[in-house]
């Protein structure tokens, strides 16, 4: 089948978000053919390239988030109704509580379930009248950017039943709205959604949730084409992080979760299956207003045999060695790690911390300085002698230092490893320890107790007590950690492969076409509809059609070459005694 594959800041791309599952996707699913249609977001993404591709993608389209011309210019009736659509979706927007969790499907919400459904179809009915409207008559960026669509929030703003907080909004506040509109309805205007583009998939398989996803939904509303939505992080769980109270102004709050509440709404309700990569996700979406009989949990998938030697061999690791392995950033809480190591140290005056992980950008260096001067305020250079060089117990190391050479080197390095997160999706660090066979303390947030099952301890994050005491009990007991170690990575290698995540999907693809194949309509050269020239071949799975399908020759049948026969008479056939 053929497979149009939607990415956001990722794959292709050798920088960004998702790109190392959707190749090993690609890659794993080979019977199947590709076409991926990526959406960037800056110059230096494209500038860096592409990762290799296999032979199975068939080719690639690319379209820029970051950057847009100002479009067609319209006429009086283009204009007018364009107005009339934009005012209908940002008056859904504005109207009442967007689903999400303290919207319509969570407590407290005074927004009747009528009352919902009706916002929802009036949501998307105005998203695909601008999407039509782009595809008649072309782009909508200036469209999206005029006075007109200002003049069209602040009148949904001061509408009656409006939030309240929406009502409170100015004019720089709704400008911002305006412009970052604009920019999540950027995919309404391009030219994917035609049978040279994604109208001719058997599937639309979207990456991420959001306006990511918005390419999938018009090739659904255009063509027909089913769609797939993984979401691995909820994009409208980001949205509300990034937009915290010191971001942006209450109304710009309101009014942008709002629409994202929608979007996902409309997201979720369109799609054939959604594949959310645990079970944290899979609540977040349900509170969304997702079906439960439409989800299917799909865990992302590790490279086992990576960690095959270090999870299969003798334990190597030092016994008082606590490790850490991660982006360095805030929300990873280093902090509290190092002053709960300074407890550990009270309970084992041996032990060492080995923090291995690089900075996340400017904010993760500035946190990576303060983390060093803290150890080094925690911990001064110790020395057995004085004659001997004081020794830090606390390392701050990379991958490819010397000390770590690779990833699973670092994790051999160590008899614990400790995740300390205060906000984590699916813990990646978390399955690379288990399948090196390592006791692991872990704070429980995100997917992580999903992951960790009893295969290791977790403890309440921001309590370095806590934390603490957990890490000296398995310093404490080797054979229990042998345990924990052993018995993570047979969970691991259950759950967590490659393998596993390639025939989870391979097996909803196949449910997918089964279920909902796309009907084409093919005209003869008169333009009537042609009957029967999708073959019911052409949705079972592999290439059976296609431009190297061979066509048999029309040629008559012998039994219609020879002199017809002659029928009996039937007076002479009741004679014979046959009637």
């Amino acid at each position: 089948m053929r497979i149009g594959l939607v990415t956001e800041g990722g794959y292709p791309y050798v920088s960004g978000d998702a790109g190392l599952w959707c190749d090993r996707l690609v890659r794993g699913l080979e019977q199947h053919e590709f076409d991926l249609y990526a959406l960037s977001r800056s110059r230096q993404q494209e500038d860096e390239g592409w990762v290799p591709l296999p032979p199975q993608v068939s080719r690639v389209r690319t379209a820029p988030l970051w950057t847009a011309d100002d479009g067609a210019t319209h006429g009086r009736r283009a204009r007018r109704r364009f107005a009339e659509c934009y005012g209908e979706l940002v008056g859904a927007v504005c109207a009442g509580a967007a689903p999400g969790p303290d919207g319509p499907s969570g407590a407290g919400s005074g927004e009747s379930a009528d009352t919902s459904a009706d916002l929802a179809d009036r949501f998307g009915s105005a998203l695909y009248g601008l999407a039509e409207l782009a595809r008649e008559e072309g782009g909508l960026v200036g469209a999206l950017r005029s006075d007109t669509a200002v003049r069209a929030l602040e009148r949904a703003c001061r509408a009656p039943g409006a939030l309240r907080t929406a009502r409170e909004a100015r004019v720089p506040d709704l400008l911002t709205v305006t412009a970052h509109l604009e920019r999540a309805l950027r995919p309404l205007t391009l030219d994917w959604y035609g049978d040279d583009g994604l109208g001719a998939a058997d599937l639309c398989h979207a990456t991420a949730g959001g306006p990511a996803a918005l390419p999938g939904l018009l090739a659904r509303h255009f063509c027909g084409v089913p769609l797939l939505v993984t979401e691995y992080g909820v994009q409208l769980r980001s949205h509300y992080l990034g937009l915290g109270p010191d971001a942006a102004a209450p109304a710009v709050r309101a009014l942008l979760g709002a629409f994202h509440g929608r979007l996902a709404a409309e997201v979720y309700r369109r799609a054939e299956i959604l594949t959310p990569g645990n079970a944290h996700a899979r609540r977040w979406q349900e509170r969304c207003g997702a079906d439960r009989a439409r989800i299917r949990t799909v865990h992302p998938g590790m490279d086992a045999t990576r960690f095959a030697e270090v999870g299969e061999a003798a334990d190597r690791a030092d016994p008082d060695t606590l490790v850490w392995v991660g982006r360095v950033e805030p929300a990873k809480d280093l902090i509290s790690l190092l002053h709960a190591f300074a407890e550990v140290r009270k309970e084992e005056p041996k032990a060492r911390l080995r923090i291995v992980g690089a900075p996340c950008g400017p904010e993760g260096a500035a946190y990576l300085g303060h983390c060093r001067a803290l150890a080094a305020q925690l911990f001064p250079d110790e020395a057995e002698g004085a004659h001997a060089v004081g020794d830090n117990p606390v390392s701050f190391e990379e991958i490819g230092g010397p000390e770590a050479p690779t990833l699973p080197d670092a994790y051999a390095a160590g008899a614990v490893v400790v995740l300390s997160s205060v906000v984590e999706g699916f813990p990646i660090s978390l399955v690379e320890a288990m399948l090196c066979a390592r006791a692991t303390v872990s704070t429980d947030v995100g997917a992580v107790v999903e992951v960790i099952g009893g295969t290791g301890l977790v403890v309440p994050p921001r309590n370095p007590r806590a934390l603490a005491e957990a890490c000296v009990a398995l310093l404490h007991d080797p054979e229990r950690r042998v345990r924990l170690g052993a018995a993570a990575r047979a969970r691991a290698l259950e759950l967590f492969t490659v393998e596993q995540n390639i025939a989870a999907f391979h097996g909803i693809y196949l449910q997918i076409v089964s279920h909902c194949p796309v009907r084409r309509v093919v005209l003869d050269a008169s333009g009537e509809p042609l009957p029967f020239a999708a073959p019911a071949e052409s949705h079972v799975p592999g290439r059976w059609t296609g431009p190297t399908a061979r066509v048999l020759p029309r040629t008559t049948p012998g039994w219609a070459t020879t002199a017809p026969v002659r029928a009996t008479p039937l007076a002479a056939a009741e004679g014979a005694g046959w009637a």
